[in-house]
Order: C-alpha cells, then sequence, then structure tokens
C-alpha cells in the first residue's frame, strides 16, 4: 500500500480510500513463525470477510492456513534468512506469495503413500486453483491461488473436472 492509502482492485488497479485486501510479513525466527503465519492468513481473511464484505468459505479459510503452513514450513526448512508471505485477494481468490532466499525451485515428487513425510508440494497443487514458481534475483517466489468460495459442484479446490 503507498502512502496515499490506495488499494488494489480487482484487476489490479489502485483505489482511492478503499483499504488494501493484501497482507505482507516477514517471518523470520523460530518454529512459532509457522504458527504465526497460519493465524495471520486467517486473520486477513476474516478481516476482507468483514470489512470488504467478500465471502470466504470455511473450506477455503482451512485451505490457505494449510497452503501457507506448508509453503513457511518448506521455506524454513530449506532456506537461510527470513521469509516474505503476501496475501491477497484478487477477484474470487486468495494469492499466497511465499518468497524465500533459496534458489532450488521445488520438485513435487511421484506420489508414494509408503513415504514418510516431504507430500508438502503435493498437497499444496492438489488443493490449488493456481500454482506457479518464479526465479528471483535472490531465491524464488511461489504464488498458490486458492478459491474464496466452494465450486456449487463441490470441487475442493473450485476446479472445474477436465
Amino acid at each position: 500500500m503507498n502512502s496515499a492509502g490506495w488499494s488494489l482492485a480487482q484487476e489490479g488497479r489502485a483505489t482511492p480510500g478503499v483499504r488494501p485486501m493484501q497482507d505482507t510479513v516477514a517471518l523470520d525466527g523460530g518454529g512459532h513463525v509457522i504458527a504465526e503465519a497460519r493465524h495471520r492468513a486467517a486473520g486477513f481473511l476474516a478481516r476482507v470477510q468483514a470489512e470488504h464484505g467478500i465471502p470466504v468459505s470455511a473450506r477455503a479459510m482451512d485451505l490457505t492456513q494449510l497452503v501457507v503452513s506448508e509453503l513457511v514450513t518448506n521455506a524454513r526448512k530449506y532456506a537461510p534468512g527470513p521469509v516474505l508471505m503476501e496475501l491477497r485477494v484478487i477477484g474470487d481468490a486468495v494469492h499466497v506469495i511465499v518468497w524465500d532466499s533459496d534458489p532450488v525451485m521445488p520438485v513435487a515428487r511421484a506420489a508414494d503413500a509408503g513415504r514418510v513425510g516431504q507430500h508438502g508440494l503435493e498437497i499444496v497443487m492438489a488443493v490449488a486453483q493456481g500454482f506457479e514458481v518464479q526465479r528471483e534475483p535472490v531465491g524464488k517466489r511461489i504464488t498458490v491461488r486458492i478459491a474464496l468460495l466452494d465450486d456449487p459442484g463441490g470441487d475442493i479446490a473450485g476446479r472445474n473436472p477436465m
């Protein structure tokens, strides 16, 4: 948000006098940052509902916290230094953006029911409407898009079956 109080509208344009539908936080420290990130995401979506009147399903709230937890956990585990998390509502979706300093691009492993752990990226990709990884001058940025409302057809991610 700039000093004039402008916010992002659905098309990415600024609207004067409207509170922004975004939240950014630097997460640096111990294991408590994962819980802090989940609480921050839940609080953000609650404010989106209360202040902007945008409906957010319970499923979207839960999935957003799950995605935040998985992405921040991986960033804290594999990247030295701080992690930046940004949450944005654009249109009918929340975008969870996590930046870390590790330049290695994540790769989802083949499904293996016998594998203990390391299923986070598989989970994130299964519940997301969209998933993108961008290399940055330092590190990488992962963006996950989650539908704010449940699909009338009952699809968890709000996607239409192919």
